[in-house]
């Protein structure tokens, strides 16, 4: 019975977990345009939590742009740019750091409500084709890293 009350309160709490089970989520893009998550159907979706001045995130994103790249028939991905910066300084980034997906900006005060505010950056998402979060990172990943959870090689 007391199990049933916390979680009836947790629950009822609007408490974000790590990330729904099957989550949501719909963004505007830097480029003007919309990611909706439940428009990926039948492809993996990496979604990936990072900041310009995170060194790991610099690290990890050539790879996840490449294994993006390699694979658009079978996967997708979304950069979610988590800081409080002006959209000039995140495009005059990306002009030096391009990307083979989308970037959406992040409103610190107010995250995609299935994932939550990320515990530390960067924080990677994969997502499978199905719509079930497949795998959570915390921390800089790999290509072997991606190509472990999908199975793409």
């Amino acid at each position: 019975m007391k199990l049933a009350a916390i979680l009836t309160l947790v629950l009822c709490s609007g408490v974000a977990f790590a990330a729904a089970p099957k989550p949501a989520l719909s963004v505007k893009t830097l480029d003007g345009g919309t990611f909706d998550l439940a428009g990926q159907q039948d492809k993996w979706v990496i979604v990936n939590f990072w900041a310009t001045w995170c060194s790991p995130c610099l690290k990890e994103l050539p790879d996840i742009s490449a294994f993006v790249a390699a694979h658009k028939d079978k996967v997708a991905a979304i950069g979610m740019d988590f800081e409080d910066a002006d959209k000039v300084d995140i495009e005059k980034f990306l002009k030096t750091h391009p990307l083979s997906f989308p970037v959406s900006m992040v409103d610190v005060d107010n995250p995609p409500k299935d994932f939550g505010a990320p515990k530390g950056l960067p924080n990677t998402y994969v997502i499978a084709p199905d719509g079930h979060l497949a795998k959570t990172f915390l921390g800089p990943i790999q290509t072997k890293d991606l190509q472990d959870v999908t199975g793409i090689r």
